[in-house]
């Protein structure tokens, strides 16, 4: 059993997207997160955390880890209500930080209100300006709640160009569930399979990860299940995976 456990771990840590959107992060926080960015041999696929830390978190990656571990933030969060063209301008301003990756937040009242073009217009205006980088599109399943709407927005934010479809911000009181999840991972199957998949909020042991790497396995396949096509978006999990990997035992805390 711990040496399932330990195989899980090792598959689990370069899909980790290592996540900080603490309204009260400060520098420190930072730096210290960045120093969890490697577990043995093995790297975290990429840091989450507020525009304003980039350059500081770039600076602290600079020697040992600059070619390993990718950098993301957070646009139009979490609450996914700004003005497009706020949007849009806080966008530019990640990539032009040194932003890899950018997950911004989908409309999503919008479209429960019956309003699927706005989504449609934000994806396209924020995937134009990170140019290169990866476009990550928060869909905030927990609170679109609906098969069918969870379906549209999937649908819209491919169709539209992002890169990857994320379930939650974390910050709503239902985030990242294996439902949603399967829903997203069939129009990803159903719209070519190009698209990758980012799982968030909630997710704090290596058993809530594995249900949705099961997913992923049986609907895309485990070939399918890399860094360029799945994340798990978590600060928790971490320590559970380096427990496991040291053979020991971890509590989860409440953390994202």
């Amino acid at each position: 059993m711990m040496n399932d456990r330990r195989a899980l771990a090792g598959r689990v840590v370069p899909l980790i997207d290592l996540t900080s959107l603490n309204e009260d992060d400060t520098p420190e926080r930072i730096v210290s997160l960045c120093g969890q960015v490697q577990t043995g041999q093995m790297y975290v696929a990429a840091l989450c955390i507020y525009s304003r830390f980039i350059g500081l978190a770039r600076k602290q990656l600079f020697h040992e880890h600059a070619d390993a571990v990718r950098i993301a933030t957070v646009c139009n969060f979490p609450d996914g209500a700004h003005e497009m063209a706020a949007v849009v301008a806080e966008t530019q301003t990640a990539v032009m930080r040194g932003a890899d990756e950018v997950d911004v937040v989908f409309p999503y009242r919008a479209l429960m209100a019956g309003d699927a073009v706005a989504g449609q217009r934000l994806v396209r205006a924020c995937k134009q300006a990170c140019g290169d980088r990866t476009l990550k599109v928060i869909l905030e399943t927990g609170v679109l709640q609906s098969p069918a709407l969870i379906r549209q927005a999937s649908e819209i934010a491919i169709q539209a160009g992002a890169d990857f479809i994320k379930t939650s911000t974390g910050k709503v009181a239902v985030n990242a569930t294996a439902a949603a999840a399967e829903i997203m991972l069939q129009v990803i199957a159903e719209q070519g399979g190009q698209c990758g998949f980012k799982a968030a909020g909630g997710i704090r042991t290596l058993e809530d990860a594995a249900v949705y790497l099961a997913l992923a396995d049986r609907i895309m396949g485990p070939s399918w299940v890399t860094p360029s096509h799945f994340r798990f978006g978590a600060s928790g999990l971490l320590a559970d995976v380096s427990a496991t990997l040291a053979g020991t035992r971890h509590t989860p805390s409440s953390s994202y």
